[in-house]
């Protein structure tokens, strides 16, 4: 089960690295088209996660587990041979669809197998996963990717998949069935909006922020988010009940989860273009060039509980966006000759900020709820990280891509429009070069600052909620 879960979530942070052999390669594919490269898996992940766990419930959580890493696997597989950017995109929507099969019942399955007395143990150790997930997506991918191809990663992930799921065929428990029925249109709708809201970010920098297509994203995102809720309003077992967000204490721990994975995730879409662009590193070497910001994750992390106790869990989550905010714009002031040790030190500051924050909001979020939801508790964790990342990845993107296009010298832009470092590489001489990777770097330089400053605003208003949630509860 555990396999399964580093597997899942290795593959959102993996995809990163191979980010600059994408756009050199022969799909060709446009700026906005690598962040829905990036985001596709991210998206449909997020928003069928819950109704993934409700399936489970109804049909079987084996049967829906093994259904789920099937998909995963035939998904991965459309990915490394697609010939062209809409293939690629559909093989990683059936990805993602497959992860949101397997990720709520490898903890439904655990907790059918464990003793009672062994699920704490447990829970905590299916929990970590996610984040070793994300070391062994960096470690692993950048190892896989080392060969040349971007395809092999996805080809990589094909035989793991099989692999683990007749090894699930074979170990795992059958539990019983539970008659949760499914909110299929509520899940469509939540996908949709999300798509919507995203296609409007994402397509702004090349189509025009005033253009069609951006203007009916954005207006597509508010009426499918309205019926969404008025949907399931109405319905007598929702998929994800709107009303749980009166809770104020809720309704902040989960904004806050959003920030922090919007920060982190939108500094992992960045951090590999610019150590291969920007600093020449290999795709290992970017692989392993993230992992001094699990540090304090693996050295830290038992200790964040005795920090709540002693400060209170107000002062612990302001620590923590002002750890994960500041790092960011510490960052945004790396440059090619910045020594990496310093770039190192940033992430480590980062990554303080998301200790803290990842155990802190968590237990927020499941404290905020009552036992009999402790289920709902788990769908909201998973779906405010995964939505938090698909959305920080698209901001960052379209930042990124707007600064690059301006800083780019006017010749270049004027007579070639390029949006990405590999469509400008490929329209001038070797000679200038420098001027485009310089241009990139600007570019990461506003994005990541954008990203730091936003955090710090969504850290405050995170704080300031909890705060009158609490006052409000005192009264």
């Amino acid at each position: 089960m555990c396999a399964s879960v580093v597997l899942v979530v290795g593959m959102v942070a993996s995809i990163n690295l191979a980010v600059p052999m994408l756009a050199a390669s022969d799909l060709r594919p446009s700026a906005s088209a690598l962040i829905w490269i990036v985001d596709t898996y991210v998206v449909f992940f997020a928003c069928l996660v819950i109704p993934g766990g409700a399936a489970g419930d109804r049909f079987g959580r084996k049967g829906v587990l093994l259904a789920g890493l099937v998909l995963f696997a035939f998904g991965a597989l459309l990915s490394a041979v697609a010939p062209n950017v809409p293939v690629l995109l559909a093989g990683r929507a059936i990805t993602g669809i497959g992860a949101a099969a397997v990720l709520p019942n490898t903890l439904a399955v655990l907790l059918h197998a464990v003793p009672a007395e062994r699920k704490g143990v447990t829970i905590a150790t299916w929990a970590s996963m996610t984040g070793i997930g994300g070391v062994v997506g960096n470690v692993g991918g950048g190892a896989v990717l080392s060969g040349g191809s971007w395809r092999w990663l996805f080809a990589a992930a094909v035989p793991l998949a099989l692999v683990l799921a007749a090894a699930v065929a074979r170990i795992a428990p059958v539990s019983q069935r539970h008659d949760r029925p499914l909110s299929l249109l509520g899940a469509a709708l939540l996908v949709g909006a999300t798509v919507a809201l995203l296609l409007g970010i994402v397509e702004g920098p090349e189509a025009g922020w005033s253009s069609p297509i951006v203007l009916t994203g954005f207006a597509g995102a508010v009426v499918l988010f309205a019926l969404w809720t008025f949907v399931e309003l109405k319905a007598e077992h929702p998929l994800l009940d709107p009303r749980l967000f009166r809770v104020p204490a809720l309704r902040s721990a989960c904004l806050g989860m959003t920030a922090i994975f919007f920060g982190m995730f939108a500094l992992f879409y960045v951090n590999a273009s610019f150590l291969q662009y920007g600093k020449g590193f290999s795709v290992l070497m970017t692989g392993l060039g993230i992992i001094p910001m699990t540090v304090p994750v693996i050295v830290g992390a038992r200790h964040v509980g005795r920090l709540v106790q002693r400060i209170g869990v107000d002062a612990t989550i302001a620590v923590a966006f002002a750890f994960s905010g500041c790092g960011l714009i510490g960052l945004s002031t790396s440059d090619a000759s910045t020594p990496y040790l310093v770039y190192a030190a940033w992430l480590v500051v980062t990554g303080i900020g998301v200790t803290l924050a990842l155990p802190t909001l968590s237990a927020a979020i499941s404290g905020s709820l009552p036992p009999a939801q402790a289920g709902v508790g788990a769908g909201l964790q998973a779906t405010t990280r995964e939505f938090g990342s698909a959305l920080g990845v698209a901001v960052i993107g379209t930042v990124l891509t707007g600064r690059f296009v301006d800083a780019l010298p006017p010749d270049i832009r004027a007579n070639h429009d390029p949006h990405t470092v590999a469509q400008a590489l490929a329209v001038t001489t070797p000679g200038r070069a420098p001027e485009v990777i310089s241009a990139f770097v600007a570019g990461t330089s506003t994005a990541l600052r954008v990203i730091g400053v936003s955090v710090l605003v969504l850290g405050a208003l995170v704080v300031l909620q909890s705060r009158l949630s609490r006052t409000r509860g005192n009264q």
